[in-house]
């Protein structure tokens, strides 16, 4: 039974739809009574053909009943009136399994549909810092193919559970016509099923592996797609086709592998299933030849039930082999073993006063050397507030800090003396906007990402929103405009362009605050001299926290906080700093004298 635990997680997904299973099994047990009755008629349908052969199985309470019903009817009658019954129950039995059908494939639609939306839920709210230790071709896998393979294994277990319910009828038919071969066939049924198990015992084990190679190659697949510019510019092709390779065969022979056992099931049991019927029949038929009609629509109605045994096994190796999944899907939904940002519950309606760090500390892992330690900053409403330092002095982690992607490990951020916990996450972060110099642009047209920052803004002010973004020159000259897809990660415009669609998504936000992380490092001189006037008259009377490397970018703010291996070690204006002659005059000394010629 252990084997089957993680099939218990199903439970919930079941619950979602308490009536449908229920429904699903009914009719498939309906279909099942009416293919046994139709089934069951060919009895008297061969005692009217073959009338000088003894009624020997009378015996049998179903046989009783079936001669008891056509008592009344003439012979003569009974050969058009049972085919006419037969056909009737067929017609019935099959229209009562389309409904099977089609209601099994929109509950499996449902559910597959159900636990994609879940994972990809859970994608967004579960904590930042637990993403960042994840492969993120891993996710994928796990959002596009194991949530397929969960609700397949919800549809194979349904259907395990329905031709159980199927064998069940099937049985009680059997042994209504004769319950002593039916106990003999039963327990040979048994040992047939046994021995497939015991071929079939490593499934589990080859599930779990087909499902690691699947991650590594959807971490692979992942990998080549995103870094491909990198791969061409490094002349790497035929490195990562050997890697692709090598990964891609190991799937293949897991796969095939799992497909080797899996289809043992349907052969062996089929030969050893003929091996039964065909001894049944010449034993039964030298020692009793009366009983042929009876005998003949007993094995046909054995060899009916004996796809539905054959089923049982192998649904029930398909669940062993998709057991693996599911404990993947789930393991990735389970919320207590991963971190989660708790939002506050006090609206955020603006910045009034300051953003006050006092005494915060940040560790990405409990191994790890801190990020920032004991950092104390006041950032004032409406003021600029610049951040430099050398790279890995823990800026972006500070600015993560604010925009509440992580909580401090110790110290507190205080909102105008809130608590910044304390706020509700989705109205503070709907008074912010950040346009950094990794921007994301989405595989969508301009004015969709534009309009990404207000899904709400009209065509008029995303132009408007474009124009203050020193954007609408270049988009007007796109053959067509607004509505260009741009392509994914925005690879159909250049670095300046992406810059400005992020600005100008910045813009239409309208926010209180507004975070520059390296915007303008990585541009040419115009496209930076172009938005750094657009952030200059942009950010007038708003909280501006920006991160720079060059620091004529930041000669106009309020104060600069100097960070050095997590602490601030110099903060003031630029003035001050310079003539305080230490790691930023150091800095601005160096960047200048590579700038000269």
């Amino acid at each position: 039974m252990k084997n089957f635990a993680a099939f218990q997680r199903l439970l919930p997904l079941v619950k979602l739809f308490p009536w449908a299973i229920p429904a699903i099994v009914a009719l498939g047990v309906l279909s099942s009574l009416f293919e046994g009755l139709s089934i069951s008629l060919f009895i008297p349908v061969l005692q009217t053909l073959l009338q000088d052969a003894p009624q020997a199985a009378t015996n049998s309470p179903l046989l009783q009943g079936l001669f008891r019903l056509l008592a009344g009817i003439p012979e003569r009658d009974r050969l058009w009136l049972l085919p006419a019954a037969i056909f009737g129950c067929i017609l019935i039995k099959n229209g009562l399994s389309y409904i099977n059908t089609v209601l099994s494939a929109w509950l499996s639609a449902r559910i597959s549909h159900r636990l994609r939306s879940q994972v990809f839920e859970q994608l967004l709210s579960v904590g930042y810092s637990y993403l960042e230790t994840q492969e993120s071709g891993k996710l994928m896998n796990t959002l596009a193919s194991e949530t397929w393979r969960t609700s397949q294994a919800l549809s194979t277990l349904i259907s395990l559970i329905t031709t159980v319910c199927t064998t069940v009828v099937y049985a009680a038919l059997l042994m209504l016509i004769s319950w002593p071969l039916t106990l003999l066939i039963g327990v040979v049924m048994g040992l047939i099923s046994l021995i497939i198990q015991l071929v079939t015992r490593r499934i589990k084990i080859l599930g779990q592996q087909a499902v690691q190679a699947n991650a590594d190659l959807g971490v692979r697949m992942y990998e080549g797609l995103v870094g491909m510019r990198t791969i061409r510019a490094f002349g790497q092709e035929d490195y990562e086709q050997q890697q692709f390779d090598r990964t891609s065969r190991r799937v293949q022979k897991a796969l095939l592998k799992l497909d080797i056992v899996s289809g043992t099931v349907q052969p062996l049991y089929e030969l050893l299933s003929a091996l039964l019927v065909l001894s049944i029949l010449v034993l039964v038929g030298l020692h009793d030849r009366a009983s042929l009609p009876t005998l003949l629509t007993f094995l046909f109605m054995l060899y009916r039930l004996q796809p539905q045994m054959q089923q049982i096994d192998g649904y029930r190796t398909s669940l062993l082999a998709l057991s693996s999944s599911i404990d993947d899907v789930f393991l990735f939904l389970d919320r207590d073993s991963k971190p989660y940002l708790r939002s506050g519950t006090v609206q955020f309606l603006g910045l009034r006063q300051q953003i006050a760090l006092e005494s915060v500390s940040f560790r990405y892992t409990a191994q790890d050397q801190p990020a920032i330690d004991h950092i104390c900053l006041q950032i004032a409403a409406g003021k600029t507030t610049a951040l430099v330092g050398p790279s890995g002095a823990g800026k972006s982690t500070l600015i993560h800090l604010i925009c509440r992607f992580h909580d401090p490990s110790a110290g507190e951020i205080w909102v105008d003396g809130q608590p910044l916990r304390s706020l509700d996450l989705k109205s503070w972060r709907d008074r912010m906007a950040i346009v950094s110099q990794d921007i994301h642009i989405f595989n969508a047209t301009i004015a969709q990402n534009i309009a990404y920052g207000c899904s709400t803004a009209s065509r008029a002010e995303i132009v408007a929103a474009a124009k203050q973004a020193h954007a609408h020159e270049f988009i007007s000259q796109l053959p067509q405009g607004y509505d260009t897809p741009v392509g994914d990660r925005g690879i159909r415009l250049s670095g300046g362009q992406r810059q400005r669609i992020a600005l100008a998504r910045a813009i239409i936000r309208d926010p209180d605050i507004l975070i520059l992380d390296e915007a303008t490092n990585a541009l040419d001189s115009i496209s930076e001299f172009l938005i750094q006037e657009a952030l200059d008259l942009f950010g007038r009377d708003r909280t501006v926290i920006v991160i720079a490397h060059r620091f004529s970018t930041i000669k106009h703010a309020d104060q600069i906080a100097v960070l050095d291996q997590g602490q601030i070690v110099e903060q003031g204006t630029l003035d001050r700093l310079l003539r305080q002659d230490g790691l930023f005059a150091q800095m601005y000394r160096l960047q200048n004298r590579a700038l000269k010629p």
